[in-house]
């Protein structure tokens, strides 16, 4: 069995790295495009590939995404609905993701951003503390990830619910709500609104105008899932109006973001790299593995996500 890494925008031999293919162990690892024979190419690791990457590779059976999204390996018109998507679970990179978002929660609290400017203006004025208690925040997408985030928000005392399409159980501390009316539920409750949902037919768009006139007036949005899901100009009149007091962007639309692009001198947006939070190449490593293992016992690999709802 051989496998074959895909990737119109990255050099995935390079990010991969030796240690990674020396784990390969017994599976030949070859890049797209491979023009040698292609029967036995059981297996790719892909990321953005390009439309027509499989139609190359007729006895395909699974495709490893390095990352927990799979959005950009689903979208591939070659992809054919027989081949399994696998994505990448990896405590560490929610250990990491959940870091992220506790700075923006607390810094909305807090106020750091009135800090930083009283500071360029040489100001000295304290302004009014809020505890944690007083700041609820509402969690969009209730996953391997979502889960952290939550639990790690509750232990530092805000009061935290999560949202998602179906009802799922919450460890003590969390409020859960799924489908639409309660995604209006929780809306009216959330003053800070964390974005982790997959990017789905259903969920583009979902951070729009409608949703934010459902928060709390002064409200803040995070937004570390997809950039499809944000409708742009909806923000900056949220941000115009103060039904939004500020954002904090991580993934756009277009990546990088466009010079010159309204968000990059905003004074309520705080704009990072898409850099929230990585997979480890361990990790990447480990479901590899555990994918090439499954295909050679004729079983369904681990982590294989649902094509039908998109993750």
């Amino acid at each position: 069995m051989r496998c074959v890494l895909v990737s119109k925008s990255l050099d995935l031999r390079g990010y991969l790295g030796a240690q990674f293919l020396r784990a390969a162990g017994r599976i030949e690892i070859v890049n797209h495009p491979h023009h040698g024979p292609a029967t036995d190419i059981r297996l790719a690791v892909a990321w953005h590939p390009p439309d027509d990457a499989f139609d190359h590779y007729p006895n395909l059976q699974a495709v490893c995404s390095i990352g927990a999204g799979v959005d950009n390996i689903l979208t591939c018109p070659s992809l054919r609905p027989d081949v399994e998507v696998i994505r990448v679970v990896d405590p560490a990179q929610a250990q990491m993701m959940s870091g992220f978002v506790a700075w923006h929660v607390i810094g909305h609290q807090r106020r750091f951003a009135a800090y930083q400017a009283q500071q360029r203006e040489e100001r000295w004025q304290r302004l009014a503390l809020r505890r944690a208690q007083d700041v609820p925040v509402g969690i969009l997408g209730f996953g391997e990830i979502g889960r952290t985030v939550a639990t790690d928000l509750a232990q530092l005392g805000f009061p935290v619910m999560a949202w998602s399409r179906t009802a799922k159980e919450t460890p003590p501390g969390i409020s859960g709500f799924a489908g639409a009316a309660g995604l209006d539920a929780m809306l009216g409750q959330t003053e800070v609104l964390v974005n982790l949902l997959p990017l789905t037919p259903e969920t583009r768009g979902i951070l729009n105008r409608t949703t934010f006139a459902r928060m709390y007036r002064g409200g803040y949005l995070i937004q570390v899932g997809r950039g499809e899901h944000l409708v742009e100009a909806d923000l900056l009149a949220a941000l115009e109006s103060g039904q939004l007091a500020g954002a904090a962007l991580d993934v756009f639309a277009t990546e990088p973001l466009a010079p010159r692009h309204p968000f990059w001198r905003h004074p309520r947006i705080v704009v990072t790299p898409h850099d929230a939070c990585e997979v480890s190449v361990e990790a990447i490593g480990a479901t590899f593995r555990a994918t090439a293992e499954a295909i050679r016992a004729g079983r369904r690999p681990p982590h294989s996500i649902d094509r039908a709802r998109g993750y």
